[in-house]
């Protein structure tokens, strides 16, 4: 049997959730072996929007991808909710919308509106009180207590680290189900943050050129860190790839030298399961829908 989230949270190796941002890329963190995905509205905002993390993504827009992801995986889908989409009112409308869709955990944040990247400078947090009251009203909220709420804080680097860890102790007290305490500058302070919070599950945001030192996933777990992302990295070595690729096609007119390190027409067919289809469209109505997957497979 599968576990939940929170059972796989419980365990003694930290989960490492890449971010995914279509059911293309979640599909493709699914068949590489991960346990679960990160929905990142950082990597919707960069491959929907073309625009950096800065509080451009809607509530309809996330609630949309994560029902598109759910259709086409399995494993958990751990949303990033911002901060919630508003007060604590459209806190409650967030995680209602979010599990419908599917979502298996709910992130937000105590950032004041437009939030940003919690890598980026900038940011401004609202009180204490006010995000606990969204927590409140967010678990309140939720259909499942399998259904996890992460509460994050980006205090560190408005208002100070200790600030950031009295702050995720009280948003702990006020019940979320795990803590995510964003940008630590150091390992000391990444140590510290598991040390005020014995057995809480917490999570560890790896950015490559970022704030937070990088670590690798058995580092993490052994300072006791459980629940390890990797939100913008795919986004990331894709763009470095496309540009390849386009500067490639564009100096030499064909893709013809670029095919041992792309899929053909055939190959990508395979992985977005077209012998599934084939077999449904059999199933349903023989010979005519597998006739056609075939010849599209085959061009």
């Amino acid at each position: 049997m599968n576990k939940t989230l929170s059972q796989r949270l419980a365990g003694s190796e930290a989960l490492l959730a890449p971010g995914a941002y279509d059911p293309l890329s979640a599909l493709m963190i699914e068949n590489a072996g991960f346990e679960a995905v990160y929905l990142s509205g950082a990597a919707i905002s960069y491959t929907q929007l073309g625009r950096p993390d800065i509080g451009l993504v809607s509530l309809d827009h996330v609630v949309d991808v994560t029902a598109r992801i759910r259709e086409r995986v399995s494993v958990p889908i751990i949303v990033d909710a911002d901060t919630g989409f508003g007060g604590s009112i459209s806190a409650r409308r967030t995680i209602k919308l979010l599990e419908r869709a599917g979502a298996s955990a709910m992130q937000i944040e105590d950032q004041s509106f437009p939030k940003r990247c919690g890598h980026l400078a900038g940011k401004t947090v609202i009180s204490v009180e006010e995000m606990c009251g969204k927590l409140a009203a967010v678990l309140d909220a939720r259909e499942s207590a399998e259904t996890l709420v992460i509460a994050r804080t980006d205090a560190i680097s408005v208002i100070g680290f200790e600030e950031a860890i009295e702050r995720a102790v009280r948003y702990r007290e006020t019940g979320a189900d795990v803590i995510f305490v964003e940008a630590p500058r150091t390992e000391a302070e990444m140590r510290a943050i598991v040390k005020a919070l014995p057995g809480v599950p917490l999570i560890a945001n790896m950015v490559e050129g970022g704030t937070t030192p990088p670590f690798t996933l058995a580092q993490l777990s052994d300072m006791g860190f459980k629940l390890v992302i990797s939100p913008g990295a795919l986004v990331r070595n894709l763009v470095h790839q496309a540009e390849v690729f386009l500067k490639s096609l564009r100096e030499n007119g064909s893709t013809q030298p670029m095919l041992r390190s792309m899929l053909d027409f055939k190959g990508l067919n395979e992985r977005l399961g077209i012998d599934e289809m084939a077999a449904l469209g059999d199933r349903y109505d023989p010979g005519l829908k597998l006739e056609l997957y075939r010849a599209a497979a085959e061009r």
